[in-house]
Formats: C-alpha cells, sequence, structure tokens
C-alpha cells in the first residue's frame, strides 16, 4: 500500500511555523522521510521552508561525496541544503555515541540559524524495534517500564530544539518501496553491516521487539502528581519529600528522579536500589546515601541535599558550562571571580530552618551549593549568582514520554515552562 504523506505528517503542529529542518543523511530512510514531507507540504503549507542538513562526521573517505550527492538531490527537488561537518579530534572508543551527539548539537545549531525549532528524523519501526531488543539484551527495559517504550516520538534537546521522529510505525521496507516508485535512490553506509556495532549485530537476529509506552507514560505522570503535591524546597540545596508520596504508584519513579536531580546525575538509579531505599525509609528514622544525593528521614519528613564528595573544584566556567550536574553558568564570570562551593562559609549566613529541619541539616545543603568567591573573600550573598539550576536527567535530551513529570520539577525549581509539543494531540500544546 503507497504511504500516505498526510497521515503520517498531519499530527504535526506547523501552525506559526517558518522553517523545518530534516537531517538527510542519503540513506534510504532520511531520503523517502524528506520526499514525503516536501509532498506534504507542498500540499498544505507551501510557505514553509525546508532545511535539510546533512552532518559528515568524517569517519569515511567517501562521506563528503555522499554529502555532495544529498546536496544535488536537494537541489533537483527544491529544498535548501546545508551539510555540517564534525570537526577536531575524534575519540579513539566510543566513537557511534560520542559521532550521535555531535550530530544532535550539529543540527540543534543549524535548525537555530534558520530559525526551526523543529527537526525531523528518519528512525523507522524497524529502528524501534532494535532499539527495544538492545535494551532487553542489556537487561533496561523492565525499570518502571521505562526502557520498553522506545525511541520517543519526539526528543527535547537543550531544552529549545524539537527532534522529531514520524516515522516510527513505518517500515524500512515501505520506505524503500515508496522511492522506487518515485524514482530515487539512496545510499548504502558500509557501518550499517559492521558487526562491530551493537545496532549491526541486533539487527542480524531480526528482532520483533516492539515498543510498550503506555506503562512509562502512565508512571512519568503519576510520579508528576506526586512530585507536584508531595515535594518542596524549603532551603537552598534543600528538598522535602512528604513520607506518604512512598504509598503511591509512582513513589519509586518519583523518588528515583528526585535522588537524580539533587545529586546531579544523568541517569537513574536502578529501581532495585530504590525500592531498597525505601524499604529503609519505612522506619522512624533512616539516613543514606544514593546517586551523590544524601536521604535524611526524620521528624515526619523525608530530606535529600547533595551529598559533600566528589564537588567541583574552584573555577571559572564559560558561558553555557554545567556545574556539578546541578547548574549551567547563564552569565559571564568576572575575571577577578572564581565558582566554588559555598563550604564553611555557610555557617557565616543567615539562614533560616524550615519546619521538621534542623540547623546541621540546613548548612549541610547549603555547604554543597554553588556560590561566587573573589579570591579567598566570599561573595556568594553579595551579587546575583550567574549560574541557574538544570535537570541532570534531561540537561541535554528530554524525551516526550517524560515531559509530564519534567513540567513538574520545572515548577519546583523554578524554570521556565517547557516549549510547546510539537505534535497537536499531545498535553504539551501550542498557546
Amino acid at each position: 500500500m503507497p504511504l500516505d504523506p498526510d497521515a503520517l505528517f498531519a499530527p504535526l503542529d506547523l501552525d506559526d511555523r517558518h522553517t523545518v529542518l530534516i537531517a538527510i543523511s542519503g540513506g534510504s530512510d532520511s531520503t523517502a522521510l524528506l520526499h514525503l514531507f516536501k509532498s506534504f507540504a507542498d500540499r498544505h503549507a507551501p510557505a514553509l521552508r525546508i532545511v535539510a542538513a546533512t552532518v559528515d562526521h568524517g569517519l569515511r573517505a567517501a562521506s563528503a561525496g555522499e554529502a555532495q550527492s544529498v546536496a544535488q538531490l536537494c537541489a533537483k527537488i527544491g529544498v535548501d541544503h546545508v551539510t555540517l561537518r564534525w570537526q577536531g579530534e575524534k575519540p579513539a572508543t566510543g566513537i557511534q555515541a560520542a559521532a550521535r551527539l555531535a550530530r544532535y548539537r550539529l543540527l540543534d545549531e543549524a535548525a537555530q540559524k534558520a530559525g526551526a525549532d523543529i527537526v525531523l528524523l528518519g528512525h523507522t519501526a524497524d529502528d524501534q524495534s532494535e532499539t527495544v531488543a538492545m535494551r532487553h539484551a542489556r537487561g533496561s527495559a523492565g525499570e518502571n517500564r521505562r526502557g520498553d517504550a522506545g525511541m520517543a516520538p519526539a526528543v527535547l534537546y537543550a531544552d529549545r530544539t524539537w527532534f522529531v521522529r514520524p516515522l516510527l510505525g513505518t517500515s524500512r521496507e515501505d520506505l524503500r518501496d515508496h522511492l522506487r516508485a518515485v524514482g530515487l535512490g539512496w545510499i548504502d553506509d558500509p557501518t550499517n553491516r559492521d558487526p562491530r556495532f551493537e545496532r549491526v549485530r541486533t539487527r542480524e537476529t531480526r528482532p520483533e521487539a516492539m515498543p510498550d509506552p503506555a506503562a512509562r507514560l502512565a508512571d512519568g505522570i503519576r510520579a508528576a502528581a506526586l512530585i507536584a503535591t508531595h515535594v518542596t524546597r524549603p532551603s537552598p540545596g534543600l528538598i522535602r519529600l512528604d513520607p506518604q508520596f512512598l504509598e503511591h504508584e509512582g513513589g519509586v519513579t518519583a523518588l528515583r528522579l528526585m535522588l537524580a536531580v539533587t545529586g546531579g546525575t544523568d541517569h537513574l538509579v536502578d529501581a532495585a536500589r530504590s525500592e531498597r531505599l525505601i524499604a529503609a525509609l519505612g522506619e522512624r528514622k533512616a539516613r543514606a546515601t544514593l546517586s551523590r544525593a544524601v536521604v535524611d528521614k526524620r521528624h515526619g519528613a523525608i530530606w535529600l541535599h547533595r551529598e559533600h564528595r566528589d564537588l567541583p573544584a574552584p573555577g571559572r566556567p564559560g558561558i553555557g558550562a554545567i556545574w556539578d550536574g546541578r547548574f549551567r553558568v547563564v552569565t559571564p564570570i568576572a575575571d577577578a571571580q572564581t565558582i566554588a562551593i559555598t563550604g564553611a562559609a555557610a555557617r557565616e549566613m543567615d539562614t533560616t530552618v524550615p519546619p521538621g529541619a534542623s540547623q546541621a541539616l540546613v548548612l549541610a545543603a547549603l555547604m554543597a551549593e554553588p556560590a561566587v568567591w573573589q579570591g579567598e573573600v566570599f561573595q556568594g550573598s553579595a551579587a546575583p549568582s550567574p549560574l541557574g539550576p538544570v535537570l541532570a536527567t534531561w540537561r541535554l535530551f528530554l524525551p516526550s514520554f517524560d515531559l509530564a513529570p519534567a513540567a513538574a520539577l520545572r515548577r519546583l525549581f523554578g524554570l521556565p515552562a517547557l516549549p510547546p509539543s510539537p505534535w497537536r494531540d499531545h498535553i504539551f500544546r501550542r498557546p
């Protein structure tokens, strides 16, 4: 059956959007994506500018020529094209992960330059099955069914650019049939047959693992409700949780998220250790350290703060740099100043002790917070901080599955609202 561009792209919210970037490598998936979306836009959004972007990783001798071939195809069908080159030294190990990060960074930069906040990606149902199968093989699919959800239909990058996957329900062979029908060829990347890579080995087994996003979505919504009703920030660096939230479904996920945000870690602690912690927190008093966060239950509340180990050394990080996984530099740091932990200077500060806490607990949290120093002189309370909070778990990538808990945590930390969803039927709509 021929593919229907309207069915693929009508759910996208293109209202008030003037430009869309499409990532195209020249392979069958991204070439079909470009042709299908161009057909859709010509009929439904003729004023929409389409920019195609090819990332040349510089890892193969043929890559520059392939990028030029893609540019010629785009010129033929009337689409603007840019080639993005991954410059600099390449790592000796973990090359695919590094290339992925570079690809997203370059595409995000190109989108910003073009005035687009949407980048379309050509991931298919085959890619989705492989992803779920790989997560099962690594044993990372069963924790609250997070891995079983597979790739999200959209991912927000760096809080500003949506990377959207409209072909996740479409098979690669159907896309190739479409290209054959319209007389377009594609480029076969030899790395897609290289058994050194996990995805290639998984593909050769012809996985039939299907995504199941419903459980992850429901668990995230429950966790968001618990965070909104049972979690507060009563003083700098200190998080208070009502013990009742542990009694509700979604409590494990909410706790894992709070641990990651408090400790500034990219990944959620595994569910098994979280559940052991929850069992310990069933006692009247408990204290533990997990995911770089101190967990202290006392006086009818659970308190979280950053532990005092492995904190950053004094320095002058530049704009955009991440400090301890918990803060981002948002304004320049003066030449004579540095960012360091508050440390013992917290004892000289005027602090308020929230109900149920103690002075020692408030100071322990405050001591691990960043502050401005000028030489040996503490400047933390003398000027606005050049740092703003970030949510470590979603510092770069926020899958649309997690929009509900991310929104709840952003409200908790006073961060701006998320950009509207790229999908018309999502709960985060355009105003």
